[in-house]
């Protein structure tokens, strides 16, 4: 008997233990309270007018909805800067008569991230991700928005996971 009650004590220790660094975002403690993402330029050779906008916001979106971090203006102690290097549509597959049957918008974006509290986080690195779409189609009005959506989730998201996730 007093061994089984030494085993559960122990296996509810271990429990208690290891869920108390689980969070449900993904996100590592960081001894931060405040972040900055600074405007998103659009560098890239094609130029779509206003992704830079959104893309700044959505990743302000992110880090807000998947942290207690407190965005601010200036002088955050987690900072994100960086540029659009690329926005291209290039054909991906053809048709008999040598036509695109399918084209792929690829975004990539070159990101800074600096935590003033521990610089060993730092890094500068280039996030990309694809939308394909039907040739035949143009890409504007919801066809643009439903593939810039798709792209900037993912890029954000793999952003989060390397400056606080670290995966």
């Amino acid at each position: 008997m007093r061994y089984l009650i030494l085993v559960f004590s122990i296996a509810i220790t271990l429990l208690v233990n290891s869920c108390g660094i689980y969070n449900f975002t993904g996100a590592k403690p960081v001894n931060a309270k405040t972040f900055q993402v600074n405007y998103f330029q659009n560098n890239a050779p094609l130029i779509e007018p206003g992704i830079e906008r959104n893309f700044t916001q959505e990743l302000q979106e992110i880090i807000q909805n998947q942290t207690n971090l407190n965005l601010v203006s200036q002088g955050g102690e987690l900072l994100y800067e960086g540029e659009i290097v690329d926005y291209r549509i290039t054909p991906m597959t053809a048709t008999a008569d040598q036509r695109a049957a399918q084209n792929r918008l690829t975004i990539s974006v070159n990101v800074r991230f600096s935590n003033r509290n521990s610089e060993e986080d730092d890094f500068e690195k280039r996030f990309s991700f694809f939308y394909d779409f039907d040739a035949n189609e143009q890409l504007v009005g919801s066809q643009l928005t439903t593939a810039l959506d798709v792209i900037f989730e993912r890029i954000t998201q793999d952003i989060f996971n390397e400056s606080l996730a670290k995966w």
